[in-house]
């Protein structure tokens, strides 16, 4: 009975709406999801970097509305209800970031990563994240009570940039494209720079008395926007305001423009270097393609011969990415570059009917041995009767065999797993000449294995060389006789054209 109420299939749910049946997960299911686990891995679970993000939403929350709300009278009376109840809100926010997220968060500790309740909690009350956190939820808001709703006393909210910078470290992780964040990042401080100066015009106004002068705020119009307008002309000192009247006044336009000159100059130096990483392969590529055009111009290569380069620099780039693969994983430990090349390029090698029944670990450090080279349309991969030290394995296109009397019948076309050479780089002896024409019957995208590879990757697989041989010589003894073959064939072909003749 046990067994077969196992073997029931779980049942399914539906919801009516709309005399029609939905199906949807059961609650269970959901609840097992959004159930927060014991320790969080801060660099790979997802939801803890949606977490943040929540968290980083209030804290901008406090630092764009906190000085709006204590410098332009917008916080009234009739409307204060509703500051107050997203400032609760964002509190909440705060409150279980700091008692229930946080300590949950693992560290790593000499090299290892630390997932103990007790130890987590230890680490982050001993850290100097812990103290800001708690110094930015202190309820300064009891002294409402004695000098009615003001919103400095919300000041110490703003003390959790910790929490924003971890996010924009997290969330730059997962991104594909983290450049395009990084410039709307940028694009942010620079809009937040010039919010705090509005802030400051208006208060200067304020205290000087609005329209007392000609240089301050004469409070016309939408005020938020002219201080705004304002902010952004003196920042970038583009000039053209009135110029200031009284001491104060000409003392805060010093200070603006001094302000207008650091700010401006980081925020141009860190938006150039963000773009400049961003396009830092694009410019790598535009510089060795313009140098390769450059030195075919300088020995005066045919037109011919340079669209074909020009070609093949486009192909590569606009097919990978990059020029060469293999200078994105040299940098990477073996067991990285082994594990990439494993996903990307495993499932092609292990169709191949060569390498079946060898060692995977075998196959593995072949992998890391494989060369990626593109070929263009009607490009000669290899040329009968010459010297064979490859081996080719179709990563992707085609690439065409050729035979028959004057060397142009399509014998076989080769497609995605294919492999061709392997004749030239098992045989020993002189038997290492190739056999055949292949040429690339579009663009085709070929790893390379050399003899020499093979050879060094083989001493350490003794039953995998074995078996190679075995194959060896059972594909050297068919190509023979195929040959063999073909030359019946050649001759029959013209001893009959001569009698025709």
């Amino acid at each position: 009975k046990k067994e077969e109420a196992e073997a029931k299939p779980e049942e399914d749910h539906y919801c009516d709406m709309l005399c029609c049946k939905f199906k949807k997960p059961p609650l269970k299911k959901y609840m097992t999801y959004l159930q927060l686990p014991d320790s969080i891995d801060s660099y790979t679970d997802r939801r803890y970097v949606a977490w943040l993000m929540l968290v980083t939403l209030a804290y901008n929350w406090n630092c764009w509305f906190i000085p709006l709300r204590f410098v332009f009278p917008y916080q009234t009376p009739s409307n204060t209800i509703y500051w107050v109840a997203i400032d609760i809100i964002c509190d909440i926010c705060y409150l279980c970031d700091l008692l229930v997220f946080q300590p949950r968060v693992q560290f790593l500790k000499g090299g290892d990563i630390i997932s103990d309740k007790v130890e987590m909690k230890k680490f982050y009350h001993s850290s100097m994240k812990f103290r800001l956190d708690v110094i930015s939820v202190l309820p300064f808001e009891v002294l409402y009570i004695f000098f009615g709703f003001n919103p400095a006393f919300r000041a110490n909210r703003m003390l959790k940039h910790n929490t924003f910078f971890e996010f924009n470290d997290r969330l730059e992780a997962i991104l594909d494209k983290a450049y395009i964040y990084r410039v709307i990042r940028t694009t942010g401080y620079l809009l937040f720079i010039l919010h705090i100066n509005a802030c400051l015009y208006y208060w200067a106004s304020d205290y000087e008395g609005l329209g007392s002068t000609r240089w301050v705020y004469d409070g016309q119009g939408n005020m938020y926007l002219r201080c705004y307008y304002w902010a952004v002309r003196t920042l970038i000192t583009i000039g053209g305001l009135p110029e200031p009247q009284t001491l104060f006044e000409i003392v805060f336009q010093l200070l603006n423009f001094f302000l207008g000159v650091f700010v401006f100059s980081s925020l141009i130096g860190q938006m150039r270097d963000v773009i400049g990483a961003a396009t830092a392969g694009q410019n790598y590529y535009r510089s060795c393609m313009d140098n390769t055009v450059s030195y075919m111009n300088t020995y005066s290569i045919p037109k011919v011969v340079q669209n074909r380069v020009r070609t093949w620099y486009e192909y590569t780039w606009d097919s990978q990415g990059m020029l060469d693969e293999s200078e994105l994983l040299e940098q990477m430990p073996t067991k990285m570059q082994l594990a990439i090349a494993i996903d990307v390029n495993f499932a092609i090698v292990n169709k191949v009917d060569l390498f079946k029944g060898c060692d995977t670990q075998m196959i593995y450090d072949m992998l890391l041995r494989l060369k990626s080279i593109v070929y263009l349309p009607g490009d000669f991969v290899c040329k009968k009767g010459e010297i064979g030290r490859e081996m080719y394995i179709i990563k992707q296109g085609e690439v065409q065999v050729l035979g028959g009397p004057d060397g142009t019948k399509v014998l076989v076309t080769l497609r995605a797993g294919a492999v061709f050479g392997e004749i030239s780089l098992l045989a020993a002896g002189g038997g290492n000449r190739r056999t055949a024409n292949v040429v690339a019957h579009g663009f085709a995208n070929l790893f390379i294995l050399d003899k020499k590879t093979l050879n060094e990757i083989l001493v350490h697989y003794p039953d995998s060389e074995k078996l190679l041989m075995k194959k060896a010589k059972y594909v050297l003894i068919t190509v023979s006789k195929s040959h063999c073959l073909a030359a019946e064939q050649t001759v029959v072909y013209k001893k009959f054209t001569s009698q025709k003749h």
